[in-house]
């Protein structure tokens, strides 16, 4: 199995508000033909730095990739920086500059002379072109290593990865086929998933299993890679099925569905229909319900009922459950769902009400207590929950933890 690194360029990059897409997106399509990626690397505009850490993973790794550095300013150093870390020169391409003149001309634009700094290519470099913008890609091959040069913007280097490395590396990694799932957890903490799953997933030693904790629910991410792609499928089936059964209803995605798509199909599966009373996550529960195409099949109604008043006048909450327990309470909770189901005359009410803080927590009520209920089928009920995390994740957590809530009751019909 050959393995690869890849280097993103630009100091940009190191900043709070710029984030390196490509190597995500790079690492997808090198798993996807059995290419392993063993080191991802930001370095910003800094020559000697940027040298060396090409030529350290030009010495290590069969396939190297870097994106970025490629325009036509000063601090695009990328060409000069590849080339001397595999010990090779630049050499200038007429070519190269007469088809950026004539892009430019196409544009109504005389090319700046800045620009013929992007006529210069590695040594013996394979010329990958570019369409879609001005930079060329490079592909310098020696001694078992490649090394991939794209330019930094996923509209130019995606396509012509497809379009001129994919098929390289292909050759390179030989017929390899990877199988992948997704298995989604809620109710469950990573570590007592991973309790769970361990001695099911040990037993596969060809099957890669990776157990992630991802702001409210668990994912497994299981890959295999076989000779063929049923056998790589196979073995990826069998694994997911026995942890779908050692982990059962805790398991609401088998192939990475969100929630909010499993309880719309579940819903639309039942011809039945849900309304909402959301104080604490202020809409946020019918914004990830709505998002899903098709769910006014399903979604009815959402009522934000935010202050005491709200509660009484639009879902009927009684003034003296709220005077007596208060707003974030399992009784208050209970009667919004209940208020909200005789209003909208859905088959399912369900409702949030908690304390996202940072203030009006108490010892009684810390921040994070939130209160789920539920009203349908001739049953209420309500679920007490204590969340940790700030208000946005508190929030969102609610959100998921009101979701999932109504998951488990449908899957009781």
């Amino acid at each position: 199995m050959p393995f690869a690194e890849i280097i993103a360029i630009g100091s940009e990059l190191l900043t709070p508000t710029k984030i390196d897409t490509n190597s995500l997106w790079l690492t997808e399509k090198l798993n996807d033909i059995g290419v392993e990626v063993m080191s991802k690397t930001v370095v910003g505009d800094d020559a000697g730095r940027l040298t060396e850490s090409i030529g350290d993973a030009w010495k290590r790794s069969e396939i190297v990739i870097t994106t970025g550095g490629l325009g036509p300013t000063e601090d695009d150093i990328t060409r000069k920086c590849a080339a001397d870390a595999v010990g090779r020169k630049l050499t200038y391409h007429k070519d190269i500059e007469r088809k950026l003149r004539e892009r430019f001309k196409a544009w109504g634009r005389e090319m700046p002379q800045i620009n013929k700094r992007q006529a210069y290519v590695v040594e013996g470099a394979d010329i990958l072109a570019n369409p879609r913008g001005s930079a060329v890609g490079m592909l310098v091959e020696e001694g078992g290593h490649i090394l991939v040069v794209l330019p930094g913007p996923p509209r130019e280097n995606q396509p012509m990865f497809l379009e001129h490395v994919m098929p390289r590396l292909l050759a390179v990694a030989g017929e390899t086929f990877v199988s992948r799932r997704l298995l989604r957890v809620s109710g469950l903490g990573e570590s007592a998933v991973d309790e769970i799953a361990a001695p099911i997933y040990k037993l596969f030693e060809d099957v890669q299993t990776s157990i992630l904790f991802n702001k409210s629910e668990v994912e497994l991410h299981i890959a295999a890679r076989a000779a063929s792609e049923m056998d790589a499928k196979a073995r990826v089936d069998e694994l997911a099925g026995k942890l779908e059964i050692a982990l059962g209803k805790s398991v609401f995605a088998t192939h990475g569905e969100t929630l909010e798509a499993v309880v719309g199909n579940m819903l639309t599966d039942r011809s039945a229909t849900v309304a909402l009373a959301e104080s604490c996550t202020g809409g946020l529960v019918a914004e990830r319900l709505t998002n899903v195409a098709g769910s006014s099949r399903y979604f009815l109604e959402g009522v934000v009922s935010y202050s005491n008043n709200a509660k009484m006048e639009r879902l009927n909450v009684p003034a003296e459950i709220i005077e007596r327990f208060g707003a974030v309470s399992a009784e208050c909770a209970e009667a919004m769902a209940k208020g909200i189901l005789a209003t909208s005359q859905a088959d399912h009410g369900i409702s949030v009400t908690g304390i996202a803080g940072p203030d009006g927590g108490s010892d009684e009520k810390p921040v994070g207590t939130v209160f789920i209920g539920y009203a349908g089928c001739g049953v209420t009920k309500s679920a007490h929950l204590v969340l940790p995390g700030d208000r946005e994740l508190i929030r969102w957590r609610a959100s998921q933890a009101a979701l999932d809530y109504l998951r488990r009751q449908l899957l009781r019909k």
